[in-house]
């Protein structure tokens, strides 16, 4: 079973492996429980039976979220672990996963109240990246927009972040994430909204969480 880590009041972290080309990218679900009780379990993986109860126990399901296009991966698995709650997605990740999703940037569900705010970040149509904020743990969760992996003595994957992914320092923005931000104007205002809000602890869906001091160091990363 999957450890149920907790980072802050009301919200736990999940670790899953997920390896591309040989490198260890890992996958984390974050599982955020609302005043009300129920959970917003954030990105999907190879989900357990035993790691369902073990979510359950945190509190009552409520939606599925996935954050980008490109969090594909696990999908279909998710949705077959928690097959009757309400998968909120990108607006095109329905048609791309052909499963039921709806796009949660639109219209937030009505429980999330003030304890949940959504931005989504423009000017990357082909990624389609949303950004949330749980703000009573003043934490920012992000899906691809950086990764913050700690450091490795493998040559292999030293050369795949730097020189393939375009990677010097963590947290840092892959190359294919700058590579698909097709009007900087628009995607540079959605950053400054984001940053605008009151955050000190980064989740990211690769890599090791930030626990403080993360407005700064995300400024800092996205200013290189």
């Amino acid at each position: 079973m999957t450890r149920i880590e907790p980072i802050g009041q009301n919200i736990w972290l999940l670790r899953y492996p997920l390896s591309l080309l040989g490198v260890s990218l890992g996958r984390n679900v974050t599982i955020m429980r609302l005043v009300g009780g129920e959970l917003i379990i954030h990105s999907t993986a190879p989900f357990t039976a035993e790691d369902v109860v073990a979510i359950r126990a945190l509190g009552e399901p409520g939606w599925l979220v996935e954050a980008t296009l490109f969090h594909d991966t696990f999908a279909k698995q998710g949705r077959q672990a928690f097959p009757a709650l309400p998968y909120l997605a990108p607006e095109a990740f329905a048609k791309s996963t052909g499963l039921d999703t709806y796009p949660f940037d639109e219209i937030l569900p009505a429980a999330w109240g003030n304890e949940i705010s959504v931005l989504k970040l423009e000017g990357i149509p082909k990624l389609q990246e949303i950004v949330m904020l749980h703000r009573p743990s003043r934490t920012l969760i992000v899906a691809d927009l950086v990764f913050n992996w700690g450091p490795t003595d493998s040559w292999w994957e030293n050369f795949v972040r730097r020189r393939m992914m375009g990677i010097a320092r963590f947290p840092g923005m892959s190359r294919l994430f700058r590579m698909n931000i097709r009007n900087h104007s628009a995607f540079a205002n959605s950053v400054d909204t984001m940053l605008s809000w009151d955050f000190d602890r980064l989740v990211v869906a690769h890599g090791e969480v930030i626990s403080t001091g993360a407005k700064r160091a995300l400024s800092k990363a996205l200013g290189r």
